[in-house]
């Protein structure tokens, strides 16, 4: 009995080892078989032309004001009245401004009397002088007072030019051809200098003004030309050229602002239309779409399995999305990933680098 035990003990072990070595085999074989996915090709939508709402506006618009304090005779315009160059505009009360060149003009015959006086009594001190019987010091005071009256007479003259330019002043015109956009002062007001009496837009040189997200901004060009369509009728339409772009975003929307030129637009796009443009490089969905279970994050950063068409072996890789679309359901790669390109989404946190996979297509855009 004592030596068979030690023979039953060998066998045992030996079949034990053996079965050891099969489940071995077959978690070995488990492990390198490959990980059923579900997988969805990734798909770039369809880019289309973005359509931006916009307003025609004045390029240049110019608050006319007197240059000058007086109360207000007359207000010849109103709004949406059409005026030209030189077209007197408003007018203001000129009594004031005509005494002050009657003053001047006095002041002037004063000082031409003063030279005159001075230019005569130079000559008869000269006279005395050269007999010896004036002094040479009574020439000299002569000759001082005759340049004094000379200065008095330019100074004159300057005071009597400044009052006419000032009541030049009493009469507003217009600077340029065009419409009047806006008025603030009525007959019988006082204005003071430089108060703003009414506006003054150009009528040939429009824009077209449009507000665009950020996004945008990198697919625009100064230069770039624009399709402009009137709201009120499709039919209606022109073309621009994009003459400037806002450099810092408003505060409370976020976008900037373009100012596209129309200088070439008919008449029928009048100041305040409100129309359509199109400008011809900017393109909406072009951002590539997966459903949002393919994205992992890892490190902080955004990141989906790739499967290579090839090895059937999947890859982490870097993503930069778009805010989330309407649609929760999916997410819009901006970038890091090609059309095309199939991608796991499910199953994604379980997953190692070079992990073999068998993929199921998954209906899901």
């Amino acid at each position: 009995m004592v030596a068979y035990r030690p023979q039953v003990s060998f066998s045992l072990l030996a079949a034990l080892a053996i079965l050891a070595g099969c489940d071995q085999d077959a978690g070995a074989g488990e492990i390198t078989r490959p990980r059923p996915v579900k997988s969805v090709a990734a798909s770039a939508a369809h880019a289309e032309l973005v359509r931006l709402p916009g307003i025609v506006q004045a390029r240049v618009e110019t608050g006319l004001a007197f240059r000058t304090l007086g109360r207000v005779v007359s207000r010849k315009v109103n709004v949406g009245d059409l005026v030209r160059a030189g077209d007197v505009v408003a007018e203001i009360d000129p009594l004031a401004l005509e005494l002050a060149v009657r003053s001047a003009e006095a002041d002037l015959r004063n000082a031409e009397a003063q030279f005159e006086n001075a230019l005569l009594t130079q000559d008869r001190k000269r006279r005395l002088a050269s007999t010896s019987a004036a002094s040479t010091a009574d020439l000299d005071l002569a000759d001082q007072a005759l340049k004094s009256a000379w200065a008095g007479v330019g100074k004159a003259n300057a005071s009597l030019e400044k009052v006419r330019e000032q009541l030049g002043y009493a009469v507003l015109k217009a600077e340029f051809d065009g419409v009047v956009t806006a008025t603030w002062v009525e007959v019988g007001q006082t204005v003071t200098a430089g108060q703003p009496v009414l506006k003054l837009a150009r009528l040939n040189q429009r824009d077209v003004v449009v507000d665009v997200p950020e996004t945008y901004l990198q697919s625009l060009r100064l230069g770039d030309r624009a399709d402009i369509v009137l709201q009120l009728d499709d039919a209606l339409r022109t073309s621009g050229v994009l003459r400037e772009i806002g450099p810092q975003a408003d505060a409370g929307t976020r976008t900037h602002r373009l100012k596209i030129a129309i200088d070439q637009a008919p008449e029928v796009f009048r100041l305040g239309s409100v129309v359509t443009a199109a400008p011809a490089d900017v393109r909406q969905g072009a951002a590539i779409g997966v459903p949002a279970t393919a994205v992992v994050k890892k490190d902080g950063a955004d990141r989906v399995w790739v499967i290579d068409p090839e090895t059937h072996t999947v890859s982490l890789r870097s993503v930069r999305l778009d805010s989330p679309s309407t649609d929760i359901g999916s997410v819009a790669v901006l970038s890091g990933l090609k059309d095309g390109e199939e991608v796991v989404v499910a199953g994604v946190n379980e997953l190692a680098e070079g992990q073999s996979v068998r993929t199921e297509q998954d209906n899901r855009p």
